[in-house]
């Protein structure tokens, strides 16, 4: 395997997590799912700003979850739309609940949804709207989350690249019913597997942790809902009500104390990535690369690199640039691009449906992304700038 001098990721678990876990595991013998996981998912709806949150082993598993909720709750509808511009957990959940999804192309400047396609799309199938918050560009305008909220639609947010972003002042996550959020080892802060589900409402927290946990009603951490079934079902011992159905996708206490650490630093990790963000951005050249973005309330995640123009010489002219100065890279950038591209869809798509996502082909043959992490140098930065100014085309 290479190794690369400017990784996608590095160094983020610290060495004063390992001192803490260590600590952890010396003191307790309670290592399954317990008081540390519901300490980190108070303290992570308090930072977020959510009532409700439910640690589970990654942010595919908060698809999942996400996903099966929705298919109890909107019975008589069956129809996601979502852009083919994302990672495909997302995707894979909207089939495996059994819903057909809807796609339609992204903006280039945040790498979200094409709100105007989605209002073409919405109709009375519509169940829900599942935005991938992409690269930590927040996905959804003020005007448009107005409308979904008068139309009273049903959003989904995917905010596992994007911790900390905003729209207006107010954190990704906490615009739509639910938000899904990865800690996956390259993202923003890592738990090294793991993902939350979010929101404000009882009812979908209550069936997001029973969802969790087999679909067990003791498993709910609804005291009402217990009481109430219990008595209902006096036939069943009161332990084993499978009151949903439901998975085993919980997380544990070591995977929760490293959360906990993590999460003391996140706001100083989400600046430094953003100054990072900026300094790339203000060093390319504008006549190459797409720099356009709205850069208002990112938390960035990665650096982007996405061709101004078709050019598929140029395009292997960057990425010789990035093997010289031996950088690790992504072509096609979230889930290598065009999603529905991929073999697992083949059934489902026709070739001539995936050529009219004019933005999402593009960043399928013309984008990629390299690493952003809070401690990397700023000279490495400008020196690879340079680098890439200098193709010529």
């Amino acid at each position: 395997m290479k190794k690369f001098r400017w990784q996608l990721m590095t160094n983020n678990i610290l060495e004063e997590d390992k001192e803490v876990l260590l600590k952890f595991i010396k003191s307790t013998n309670k290592f399954t799912s317990g008081i540390k996981v519901k300490e980190f998912e108070k303290k992570w709806s308090k930072w977020l700003g959510v009532k409700y949150s439910t640690f589970v082993n990654s942010g595919s598993s908060a698809n999942l979850i996400t996903l099966h909720l929705l298919k109890e709750l909107k019975k008589n509808k069956t129809e996601v739309i979502l852009p083919a511009f994302t990672w495909n957990s997302d995707i894979v959940s909207v089939l495996n609940a059994g819903f057909k999804p809807i796609f339609v192309d992204i903006k280039l400047k945040n790498l979200a949804l094409d709100e105007e396609q989605v209002k073409n799309k919405i109709n009375r199938k519509t169940a829900a709207i599942f935005l991938t918050h992409a690269m930590g560009f927040p996905g959804i305008s003020s005007n448009f989350l107005r409308f979904i909220k008068k139309r009273k639609i049903f959003l989904i947010e995917d905010v596992c690249e994007s911790h900390g972003a905003k729209l207006n002042n107010k954190k990704l996550g906490t615009l739509g019913d639910i938000s899904n959020f990865s800690f996956y080892y390259a993202h923003h802060m890592t738990t090294i597997e793991g993902g939350m589900v979010c929101t404000n409402s009882k009812q979908i927290d209550t069936i997001v942790k029973m969802k969790r946990g087999h679909g067990l009603l003791r498993e709910s951490q609804n005291e009402t809902l217990k009481n109430k079934t219990k008595k209902n079902l006096k036939d069943l011992n009161s332990d084993f009500i499978f009151l949903t159905q439901g998975f085993n996708l919980r997380n544990n206490e070591l995977s929760a104390v490293i959360g906990l650490q993590q999460l003391k630093r996140l706001n100083k990790v989400i600046k430094a990535r953003n100054i990072n963000h900026k300094l790339f951005i203000n060093h390319l050249r504008k006549d190459i690369f797409f720099t356009d973005f709205d850069l208002k309330g990112s938390s960035n995640y990665a650096f982007q690199l996405i061709l101004k123009n078709r050019n598929k010489k140029l395009f292997h002219k960057v990425l010789s640039v990035l093997k010289k100065n031996s950088v690790e890279y992504r072509v096609g950038s979230v889930g290598g691009g065009n999603q529905l591209r991929q073999p697992y869809l083949k059934s489902y798509i026709s070739r001539k449906r995936y050529e009219t996502l004019k933005n999402t082909e593009h960043m399928h043959f013309y984008g990629l992304y390299i690493g952003n992490y809070p401690h990397l140098d700023h000279k490495k930065i400008i020196s690879l700038c340079k680098a890439l100014d200098k193709i010529n085309f």
